[in-house]
């Protein structure tokens, strides 16, 4: 048997405790080339919030009362794949759940970097990947760009500061209350914005960064894409990854520097990270950062996969520094 996270009921807004059900279901026998997965670590990501809605997108919506999926680290406890061999610690998206039976090609074995396993679900996994390629290669960031990243203290957000900072640019970053901008000054960001303090995003912005920003990571929406489009530089590139401030609320943003992109030939790109393939030499690259030093890593824990609802609500209301994790 297996426990598992289901939707219940597709909410409208914020989720509440009763859109979810914890249920026990019972695991099939392993066929040739399947393995069986024994979840250590679970991942709970903005995106995920969108699945819940039942409308098309870049991925399938959840199915009331089926298992949810998302990012997690486990170990193989039984096989019936020769290239993956019981005690393997692997990544797959059969999250939400204890254990799991997926065939082999759809796990992939840890690669030996050095970091503990959960990195590979945030620095060395998907939110890093993000990072990465969104500032790297969507804004194509340079050497003496000024980058500004909301969302900084989160997962994404803060190996963006790190990234950028290691590549030779000037770093502002916005995160609310002073523990948060605290740290994420202390990852090397130049100059920090306290969204929750009594000055407004696109005030402070124009504090920090006078001559105006090159980049945009974009993690929020909201008076932070307003604040970017303010004090863009002409040529600047804004890297759309998420918008967390309308995830839960039909509110518009609101655009109201929005004609400025004309003149200012602003260059404003969505993407997703499924977009990119060459994961080799994103550990490589990361690798090396690490071994320099220039990369550090913060993680929020809640024991047990029964919380892992409410580690997932604890997104929308800034209840994690770095990474949000599950450890079952």
């Amino acid at each position: 048997m297996m426990k598992a996270w289901t939707l219940a009921a597709r909410p409208k807004g914020m989720p509440r405790d009763e859109d979810f059900a914890l249920v026990e279901q019972p695991l099939p026998e392993l066929a040739d080339g399947q393995v069986r997965v024994a979840n250590r670590w679970l991942s709970v990501d903005p995106y995920m919030r969108g699945r819940m809605n039942d409308g098309k997108s870049y991925v399938p919506p959840f199915q009331l009362g089926e298992p949810m999926q998302g990012g997690a680290i486990g170990e193989v406890v039984e096989s019936r794949a020769e290239a993956v061999p019981v005690g393997t610690l692997v990544s797959h998206m059969a999250g939400w759940r204890d254990e799991a039976v997926i065939p082999a090609q759809h796990v992939q074995p840890l690669p030996d970097l050095g970091v503990d396993p959960q990195a590979f679900l945030g620095q060395f996994g998907m939110p890093g990947m993000t990072a990465y390629y969104g500032l790297l290669q969507v804004a194509e960031a340079k050497p003496g760009d000024t980058v500004f990243v909301s969302a900084a203290a989160g997962a994404v957000g803060s190996t963006v500061v790190q990234i950028a900072k290691a590549k030779g640019m000037t770093v502002i970053g916005s995160a609310g209350g002073r523990d948060k901008t605290d740290w994420v000054r202390s990852l090397g960001a130049d100059a920090v914005i306290d969204y929750k303090g009594d000055v407004s995003v696109v005030e402070a912005l124009g504090k920090a960064a006078p001559d105006g920003i090159d980049v945009y990571f974009d993690n929020v929406g909201g008076d932070h894409l307003d604040a970017a489009l303010a004090h863009a530089k002409p040529g600047a590139r804004f890297a759309i990854c998420g918008m967390i401030d309308v995830y839960n609320d039909a509110k518009p943003t609101s655009l109201k520097y929005l004609a400025r992109l004309i003149g200012n030939r602003v260059r404003i790109q969505g993407f997703i990270v499924s977009d990119f393939k060459d994961q080799q030499g994103f550990y490589r690259d990361m690798a090396a950062m690490l071994g320099e030093g220039k990369l550090q890593r913060e993680e929020t824990v809640f024991e047990s996969l029964d919380r892992t609802p409410e580690a997932f609500l604890a997104l929308f209301s800034g209840g994690n520094k770095g990474k949000m994790l599950v450890k079952l």
